[in-house]
């Protein structure tokens, strides 16, 4: 077959994958998934090398589930897959890096025959356990394991997991809801392939993955051969749970691939914002992958070519049974660990630091003693800012490197009876630079009358705010208090009383470039839509008395834009 018609299948194949990611937004239970987008969807052959992925997704859970498949074919047995199967885990070390998230494989049947699978990962709002935090000591306490295991046996689906799972969980119908809608999902992609497969007349796989596959390990290999062959380190320090934690990498350039190794970082914590190795290497590999071929399609060959490595026990290599609830908040950080170091390899390439990790909380919400209402896990992913690129601002209130959306107030405010009476941009929390720093956000979070809450927070940038780069000052820190002033701490879970509300600055982006050199019709732009106060305009950029009373004039008569 000619590659020109190969090249026609693949795209058609990366849209299998794209619809059938689009088919778990529509039918998922989690307002996580319909609303931010927090999944993954992709495409393996026989041998479960992942050939093609989603559009829609994160990072953190494509790439670690481009090796999940191939632990599903070793605890299932190749002579236990069956058309009709569906498989199901969510093992921290075997699939996506926490129990909060829940993969599903789907073997694909043509005519059939076996030719590969359909998989797919979706974060559900509640586990049991001690819930959606950082505060367990083990992964035991952060809810229920279910190991990889059959969810429907020849089409007949596990009453008995189901009945374990609906006992064990605070939301049974969301989380039950979800595994169906991921199987569901398997499905549509397993119709669009097989349709696939007869308007092309394929029997198998074997020749559109040989050409998928090879064409991107030589194109990922090109682009690597043509960098030069150096080595450097980087780091970072964040803030950790109870004392600050050190992220440490060497990436080395060879001719034909990228070592990147995590020796020198902190060791594994006692609370839950402990990283698998697997998730790691998903946010290493898109680091890299951002900066040096990020037009490459994401699949198994496209990723090979980079080698992650870290000291076990390090708190990016955590083994069972460190708590890793929150791995998300230490993964997040990874890209901008590894960009320090590129940036010395690559210098104008990569962007300044930001916020990193989502500005994620739940809410556990009952009714006072005494009082009716409703009992409810909201769980709302929110976003500080990106850090300035080497030629454009950072973009405000942006989930880099995560790439979920920010869940609008009205879906939050509709899972149960929270109240966020406040949500906007926050003024000169973007770091100043030639090119200035993304915006964070304020929040200001309740309950409705009657209820009280546990408030699990998972944020980071408290003490250590995003760096700037090549001059470039730094992001604005998270804050995080109650309305009376009571002072919170940026992880773990913490009493709110009735009446009270939460108040919550999220992070900025750091800047990129000295401030001097900014454009002073950028300054005044800023200026006129709020992103800066006019201190900052004059302090931070040096913009004069006389301009910043022109530019509030403009303001003043509508005439800014």
């Amino acid at each position: 077959m000619s590659s020109v018609a190969y090249q026609v299948m693949w795209n058609r194949l990366i849209s299998v994958v794209e619809e059938q990611a689009q088919a778990l937004v529509r039918t998922a239970f989690s307002t996580s998934v319909r609303e931010a987008g927090d999944l993954s969807a992709g495409v393996y052959n026989a041998a479960g090398l992942m050939l093609a992925q989603a559009v829609t997704g994160t990072p953190g859970h494509v790439n670690a589930m481009a090796d999940a498949v191939a632990h599903f074919i070793r605890r299932i047995g190749r002579e236990n897959i069956h058309e009709g199967d569906v498989y199901i885990t969510n093992d921290p070390w075997e699939g996506t890096g926490h129990l909060h998230d829940i993969t599903v494989v789907t073997p694909s049947f043509h005519n059939g025959d076996h030719v590969g699978f359909f998989a797919c990962t979706a974060h559900v709002v509640d586990i049991g356990g001690r819930g959606f935090g950082a505060d367990a000591a083990s992964v035991y306490e952060e809810g229920l394991y279910i190991p990889i295991m059959k969810f429907a046996d020849r089409g007949a689906v596990n009453e008995t997991l189901i009945h374990i799972v609906r006992g064990n969980v605070r939301e049974p119908d969301q989380v039950v809801g979800d595994m169906f809608a991921l199987a569901s999902c398997n499905e549509i992609g397993q119709r669009r392939l097989a349709e696939m497969m007869d308007e092309f007349g394929l029997d198998d796989l074997e020749g559109i993955g040989d050409f998928i596959l090879d064409n991107s390990r030589r194109a990922t290999e090109e682009r690597i051969a043509a960098l030069p062959q150096k080595a450097a380190s980087g780091g970072m320090r964040i803030d950790g749970f109870d004392q600050p934690i050190d992220l440490k990498v060497k990436i080395a350039v060879e001719p034909d691939k990228i070592i990147c190794d995590f020796a020198g970082t902190s060791p594994v914590d006692k609370k839950g914002i402990n990283v698998p190795l697997v998730y790691t290497k998903a946010y290493a590999c898109y680091a890299l992958k951002c900066a040096i071929a990020p037009e490459i399609p994401n699949n198994a060959a496209s990723l090979a070519p980079f080698e992650v490595t870290a000291p076990e026990g390090s708190i990016v290599n955590a083994t069972h049974p460190a708590p890793v609830a929150l791995r998300h908040v230490i993964g997040h950080m990874i890209p901008d660990t590894v960009f320090d170091a590129l940036d010395k390899i690559l210098p104008q390439t990569v962007p300044a630091e930001g916020a990193g990790c989502l500005c994620n909380f739940q809410v556990s919400l009952r009714p006072v003693p005494g009082r009716h209402g409703q009992r409810a896990e909201v769980l709302t992913f929110n976003s500080g800012g990106a850090g300035a690129r080497p030629t454009v601002d950072g973009l405000n209130a942006t989930a880099f490197p995560s790439g979920v959306m920010t869940m609008p107030i009205e879906a939050t405010e509709h899972t149960g009876p929270v109240v966020i009476w406040s949500k906007e941009l926050r003024p000169d929390s973007g770091g100043a630079g030639q090119f200035r720093g993304g915006l964070g956000q304020f929040m200001e979070v309740g309950a409705t009358e009657g209820h009280e809450f546990d408030f699990s927070a998972m944020f980071d940038r408290v003490d250590h705010p995003a760096r700037g780069r090549q001059g470039g000052a730094d992001g604005a820190p998270t804050m995080i208090a109650q309305d009376d002033g009571t002072p919170m701490r940026g992880k773990g879970k913490q009493f709110v009383g009735t009446g009270r509300r939460v108040l919550l600055a999220f992070p900025g982006g750091a800047g990129y470039g000295v401030p001097e050199d900014r454009d002073p019709d950028l300054i005044k732009r800023d200026l006129a839509r709020g992103y800066i106060s006019a201190e900052a305009a004059m302090h931070d950029y040096g913009l004069s008395a006389e301009d910043v009373a022109a530019v509030q004039a403009l303001v003043a008569r509508g005439e800014s834009e």
